[in-house]
C-alpha cells in the first residue's frame, strides 16, 4: 500500500493534514500529537470529524491525542464516485494507522463509523487497537433481515436514498430532527445541517446502500480487545437493541445505556459521555 503524507497544515496546536491512501486524500484532524494515549475517532453518516467537537474540546486537556478522520466522500476528504463498501473504508483507516504509526490506540466509531471500526477489527485483525469503543454502532446489521429481526426496516433506508437523490437538504433536515434526544438550539441544528451538506450527494447515497448490502456478523466475532458500547436508549436511528446484541456477541465488552440520549450521545450527554470514555481508556 503506497501511503504518503500529502499535505501538512499547522494551526497553533491544532494539526490538520491529508494522508494519501488508496488513491484518495483523507483529511485528518490531529490534536495533541505528542501524547502517547491516542484515540482515533471514526464519525457517523452524514457528518465528518467535527461531530466530535465536544470531545476534542476536552480530551486533549486531559492528556489524550485526538485524531479525527473525515471518511472519503465526507468533510474535507476526497469524494470519489464509487468505493464506499466497508472493506474499502476500513482499508482507508488501516492506511491512516500505518502512516501515523499508531500502536496501542483506542478506536472509537459512531454509527457508520462504528460499523467501519468493526470491519477494521475483522479485516485487519484489529491492527494496533488496544481498546474499542462502539457508539450507537450500525452493527452487525443496521436493517432487519430474514434471520435478523432487529434494526430498522429496509424501506427507511430506501427513503433516505431517494431523498438524497431528490432533495438532499430536506432529507438532512429530517434526519437532523431525529438525531438528538435533547432539545438543540436552531443555531446548533443549522451547524449539524451544514456538516451533512459538506458531504457529496453520491457518497451520502452510496453509504446508505452499503447499509443494505453488507453485514458484520463475522467481523463481530473477531473482536478480542476490551470493548465499550455506548448507546442512547432513545436512539431513533440505530435502535438500542443493536447495542445489546453487540454486547452479547463481543467477549470482554461492557455496555453503558445513556438514559437521556438519542443517536448523538456525544452531545446529548456530552459530559457523561466524556467521563465514561476517559474511565474506560484509563482503567
Amino acid at each position: 500500500m503506497n501511503i504518503i503524507i500529502y499535505n501538512h497544515l499547522l494551526r497553533g496546536d491544532i494539526m490538520g493534514y491529508y494522508v494519501h491512501v488508496n488513491n484518495v486524500k483523507i483529511f485528518i484532524e490531529d490534536l495533541n500529537p505528542e501524547s502517547k494515549n491516542a484515540i482515533l475517532f471514526l464519525h457517523g453518516w452524514p457528518g465528518n470529524h467535527n461531530l466530535f467537537e465536544y470531545q476534542f474540546d476536552k480530551l486533549p486537556q486531559l492528556g489524550f491525542r485526538c485524531i479525527g478522520i473525515d471518511t472519503r466522500g465526507f468533510g474535507k476528504s476526497d469524494k470519489p464516485f464509487q468505493e464506499y463498501d466497508y472493506d474499502t473504508l476500513s482499508d482507508d483507516v488501516m492506511g491512516v494507522v500505518e502512516t501515523l504509526g499508531l500502536r496501542d490506540f483506542t478506536l472509537a466509531g459512531h454509527s457508520t463509523g462504528g460499523a467501519i471500526a468493526v470491519r477494521y477489527m475483522g479485516r485487519h485483525n484489529g491492527y494496533g487497537v488496544k481498546k474499542l469503543v462502539l457508539i450507537a454502532a450500525a452493527a452487525p446489521s443496521l436493517i432487519k433481515r430474514p434471520n435478523f429481526p432487529y434494526g430498522i426496516d429496509q424501506e427507511r433506508v430506501l427513503e433516505i436514498i431517494n431523498g438524497t437523490y431528490n432533495d438532499r437538504p430536506q432529507m438532512l433536515r429530517e434526519f437532523g430532527d431525529m438525531f438528538f434526544f435533547k432539545h438543540t438550539s436552531q443555531a446548533f441544528s443549522d451547524w449539524f445541517f451544514q456538516l451533512g451538506l459538506q458531504a457529496s450527494g453520491w457518497a451520502t447515497a452510496e453509504i446508505a446502500k452499503t447499509w443494505i448490502k453488507e453485514v458484520l456478523f463475522d467481523d463481530m466475532k473477531a473482536i478480542k480487545v476490551p470493548t465499550l458500547i455506548i448507546h442512547g436508549i432513545h436512539d431513533k436511528v440505530v435502535p438500542f437493541k443493536l447495542g445489546e446484541i453487540q454486547h452479547k456477541m463481543i467477549p470482554n465488552s461492557v455496555i453503558v445505556p445513556l438514559q437521556f440520549s438519542g443517536h448523538g450521545s456525544f452531545y446529548d450527554q456530552k459530559d457523561e459521555f466524556n467521563d465514561i470514555l476517559v474511565r474506560f481508556i484509563e482503567n
